[in-house]
């Protein structure tokens, strides 16, 4: 049996963590969250495979997710800034028919006001937000149980 595959799409200005806002976003670069992640999953003896794709562009991520359909299990999705403003990203997410969890670093609800709206939330089966990097290792979890 093969294992199930996790598509992780990271959105716009990700690839920034660990030099942007740190009081906000922690210390951690996107790399060393991927890497532990990973080592989540060995160390768990989790079932899946995972892949890791980071864009600044929102149709590069519409693309990750219409092609995530038939080559994944399940999409485990931090859109960013584009969560507050992309019905494109939104479409596509209800295109597909595997499990979704929308993840954020930060708690949305104690930010801007403009970041307690996201529209990608409609598209996924839940939301994590607020648990800083932990929020990555909570949505493996989370869509292990899913798929």
């Amino acid at each position: 049996m093969t294992k199930k595959k996790i598509q992780f799409i990271d959105g716009p200005n990700l690839n920034m963590l660990g030099e942007r806002e740190p009081e906000i976003y922690g210390s951690m670069t996107l790399e060393n969250i991927h890497n532990m992640v990973e080592k989540h999953i060995i160390e768990k003896k989790i079932d899946l495979d995972v892949n890791f794709f980071q864009s600044n562009n929102e149709g590069d991520i519409v693309d990750c997710i219409q092609r995530s359909n038939k080559s994944s299990s399940g999409i485990i999705i931090n859109g960013g800034g584009l969560s507050h403003t992309s019905v494109a990203i939104l479409d596509a997410l209800l295109a597909v028919n595997i499990p979704k969890i929308e993840i954020h670093l930060s708690n949305l609800f104690k930010r801007e006001d403009f970041r307690h709206h996201s529209y990608i939330s409609k598209g996924v089966n839940g939301v994590i937000c607020g648990f800083g990097p932990q929020s990555y290792i909570l949505a493996v979890d989370g869509i292990n149980k899913l798929i």
